[in-house]
């Protein structure tokens, strides 16, 4: 069996964001394969997901929801971060230029052995350290 794909945190927050609802249904779809085991994500994608439910989101989320939906994502797999996946990140910006924070993500999906990360942030169809992004709200036709 094949390691999962990771998921961005864009994708979570689309799932639950009501401004675009092709790319909620999209992020819905892929959030409920996550719950069955063929994502994974990690500790930075949900305190990322949550700080936008809190603080961004327009109204802002009410702390009671935001535990009630980390609940119902529980069951996705969670990675955290260790002293290599940090120096992993620094070569990601120092070799790709992208942000500290998104070389985190790469570096998790690299140390999870994901084929593939699933993300509207990051450049699709880039591969980083041998991981193609996917952008499931793209032009370019992804199977969800």
């Amino acid at each position: 069996m094949s390691a999962p794909d990771f998921l961005d945190s864009n994708v979570l927050i689309y799932a639950y964001q009501k401004t675009d609802r092709t790319k909620q249904s999209i992020a819905q779809k892929i959030v409920s394969r996550a719950q069955a085991g063929e994502f994974l994500i990690s500790t930075q994608v949900l305190a990322e997901f949550s700080a936008t439910l809190l603080y961004k989101m327009s109204p802002r989320a009410n702390p009671k929801d935001v535990l009630q939906i980390l609940r119902v994502l529980s069951p996705i797999r969670v990675l955290s971060p260790d002293s290599d996946t940090i120096h992993r990140a620094v070569e990601a910006h120092s070799t790709y230029g992208v942000h500290f924070y998104d070389g985190m993500i790469i570096a998790a999906a690299e140390r999870a052995g994901c084929e593939r990360i699933w993300s509207e942030d990051l450049s699709s169809s880039q591969t980083y350290f041998g991981i193609k992004v996917v952008n499931p709200f793209g032009s370019t036709k992804v199977t969800v």
